[in-house]
């Protein structure tokens, strides 16, 4: 990820291994078309800040992609855990360094930001129980039924508002673009466009009430994700959310 004119600049070490490389540039958008079993190279040669702000953005967004900061010698002075990072190259790093490192971080993943490294859930969210329940906290969909409810009591939802809740329920945290909830949602036929996401939306976040509307998260300048209630997932920072 890199704002250069010239990406093959950025770590020239790179380009002569025998890996998959895909460049995107240095913005939000870019956070949601990364593939899965993916090693971010984020350019930090020039801009510290803004690369500090994306390792933030996307430790919010629920993405547990393994980050890599491309720097100079003097931004080493600078980069510490919080950033949330798995891995610092300079970038005149040599291909044996680089691959080494490649290496590494695909073995131990990424550090969560500001903490240590934690014991694995014994149940993952979003999950569907044998009896095809999705459960968050006081919301269960169930996906056999085509119903969901708050606390035992039904929520009444029309179907493509059901099909968008449990695409959101079941991927907690994951941020989805409007094209992207459509594709997966209405599907490929589908060309109502995304103002339709957004009218769904506010639909779902009306149905839920007051208390619960904040599930439905809408980060800035990307799209929406499911916010599992406190305890659950791997949260996310206020600042990326308006409601």
């Amino acid at each position: 990820m890199t704002f250069a004119a010239d990406p093959a600049t950025v770590l020239p070490s790179l380009a002569l291994l025998s890996h998959r490389v895909r460049v995107l540039p240095m913005d939000a958008a870019s956070l949601v078309k990364m593939p899965e079993n993916t090693i971010l190279f984020l350019d930090a040669r020039d801009d510290l800040a803004t690369a500090k702000t994306l390792c933030r953005l996307i430790h919010a967004s629920g993405l547990s992609t393994p980050i890599v900061l491309v720097l100079t010698e003097g931004g080493f002075t600078v980069v510490n855990s919080t950033w949330g990072i798995a891995d610092v190259v300079v970038s005149s790093a040599s291909p044996a360094e680089v691959e080494g490192r490649l290496r590494l971080v695909s073995e131990r993943g990424n550090a969560p930001l500001g903490s240590g490294s934690t014991a694995p859930a014994s149940s993952e969210p979003g999950t569907v129980n044998a009896d095809g329940q999705i459960r968050s906290g006081d919301l269960v969909v169930d996906t056999n039924g085509y119903t969901a409810s708050l606390h035992g009591h039904p929520i009444d939802l029309a179907y493509k508002e059901f099909e968008l809740l449990k695409y959101l329920v079941q991927h907690p945290g994951r941020v989805f673009t409007r094209a992207q909830l459509l594709q997966e949602v209405w599907g490929y036929d589908y060309y109502g466009g995304t103002r339709t996401v957004d009218v769904h939306i506010r639909r779902l976040r009306a149905k839920l009430g007051g208390e619960y509307e904040h599930l439905i998260g809408t980060v800035r300048n990307v799209g929406y994700r499911f916010d599992p209630p406190d305890g659950e997932g791997d949260g996310a920072a206020a600042a990326e959310d308006q409601h």
